[in-house]
């Protein structure tokens, strides 16, 4: 596996140089399998980007890169550009939240700084074919950041008052909580609508659709 970047332009280097290779390619470099669906190996992508990329934190709850700060997302696009998918960001947390803000969150820390990688990912192309695209390293923007923050805060609000089971996809305006466990077994404690814990599925922060794809054509369709 390639060392980590020293630099954010190491790693931008790195990014661009897999912009328009096939994951078959890149698969074969790290001496992997292609599998042949992505339904078991959710994750394969993002672990194969991140190999090529250097990234250190694995499965810890760190930035892709830490001694950069920045945190490496797949997106899969279609063939207009557009996200197919939410993008998951962290874990909520459901227990432990008093005093918890905005400002010292994890989902915060975690989206303070992206590098992005689209990857195709129409269904119809096979796996071996789909495309790496260009990388963009992301920030958000001041309206960017106040329409997280008011999603967050709303969420967050619903927790503390046990209403975590009636949470929907719906809610929030670009982030959504549902979710996040391998099965239905994997349950976590949270808090009930009168205040005594309950168990629950673990939840998971995702990025809307419309929300990454605003941000793509921004970028790659509008730049500055």
């Amino acid at each position: 596996m390639p060392l980590p970047p020293a630099t954010t332009s190491e790693l931008m280097d790195r990014a661009h140089a897999l912009a328009g290779l096939d994951l078959d390619t890149l698969a074969q470099q790290a001496g992997v399998e292609v599998p042949l669906d992505l339904k078991r190996d959710k994750g394969w992508v993002g672990q194969l980007i991140e190999w090529h990329l250097g990234a250190s934190a694995g499965s810890k709850p760190l930035p892709d890169f830490i001694n950069l700060g920045i945190e490496l997302k797949t997106i899969p696009i279609s063939h207009s550009g557009k996200p197919l998918e939410t993008t998951f960001v962290c874990v909520a947390p459901l227990t432990g939240i008093h005093g918890l803000s905005w400002e010292n969150s994890h989902i915060r820390h975690k989206l303070a700084q992206v590098l992005w990688i689209p990857v195709e990912g129409e269904r119809e192309i096979p796996i071996k074919e789909r495309r790496v695209g260009s990388p963009l390293l992301w920030s958000p923007s001041v309206e960017e950041e106040q329409q997280l923050k008011q999603d967050w805060e709303e969420l967050m609000d619903l927790i503390v008052l046990g209403k975590v089971e009636q949470i929907t996809a719906k809610h929030g305006e670009v982030l959504q909580l549902r979710p996040k466990a391998a099965n239905s077994r994997a349950l976590t404690e949270a808090y009930g609508h009168d205040g005594q814990p309950i168990k629950t599925l673990p939840r998971g922060f995702y990025l809307k659709t419309h929300f990454t794809g605003a941000m793509l054509e921004r970028h790659f369709y509008h730049p500055k």
